[in-house]
């Protein structure tokens, strides 16, 4: 072998003069930045996960009111979502040749009413109707019969459908924003709480693209 292929196989062994090669350390310091970049990527999802989680319970409360409310409200055309009506007949003594306020005292008594009657009025020359609160008293004045009709609340629903539709105001209002902020808090984190396929790049984003087109086609076939 010569000197100038001793020279050649040194250079071969060292490595080429202008860096087209890196050099081990490079090597590993490119590792070592990757490493560091899914860890701290990792660490994120983690506390991504934790204040989604902790959203979540927080708004349960909330959430199962506005979702049954709403659901009551967006049929109110098929029913009254705060009130049921209701219809009952008694059968009572009257007093003979009484007066109308005589014969309202005996009615409401039968009937064990304390409430005030807002008005009353002759329906007719065999009826009088007593107006009350949620409630109306049609008493036939020849056989004693008393036919009520009126209003009760549902149970819970009224109270929720008050609070959805925000007829508190005030506060209420307050509460409402901030019930909507999280909400938009849990929809922007659930998008980047996944990595991957299963993510916002893979099957997560077409659930995203589906789930937006649903009110955009409405509005536009509408």
């Amino acid at each position: 072998m010569t000197g100038r292929d001793n020279l050649d196989s040194a250079a071969r062994q060292d490595g080429p003069e202008d860096g087209s090669l890196p050099p081990d350390g490079a090597t590993d310091e490119g590792s070592s930045e990757k490493s560091a970049a899914k860890k701290r990527g990792a660490a994120l999802r983690r506390t991504l996960r934790a204040l989604h989680r902790d959203a979540g319970y927080l708004v349960v409360g909330l959430t199962f009111v506005y979702a049954l409310s709403g659901i009551a409200v967006n049929h109110v055309e098929d029913w009254d979502p705060s009130f049921a009506h209701f219809e009952h007949t008694h059968q009572v003594t009257l007093p003979a040749g009484a007066d109308q306020d005589a014969t309202v005292a005996a009615v409401l008594s039968a009937l064990e009413i304390e409430e005030i009657p807002v008005e009353v009025y002759e329906a007719s020359e065999t009826e009088l109707d007593v107006v009350l609160d949620r409630r109306t008293l049609h008493v036939d004045l020849r056989s004693g019969e008393v036919f009520e009709e009126g209003q009760e609340p549902r149970f819970l629903l009224r109270a929720a459908n008050w609070l959805h539709l925000n007829r508190g105001k005030a506060a209420w209002t307050y509460v409402a924003d901030g019930f909507a902020v999280l909400l938009l808090f849990l929809a922007t984190s659930g998008l980047f709480m996944l990595p991957g396929r299963k993510g916002l790049l893979g099957r997560g984003g077409i659930l995203v693209l589906i789930g937006a087109a649903v009110p955009v086609l409405y509005v536009l076939l509408s």
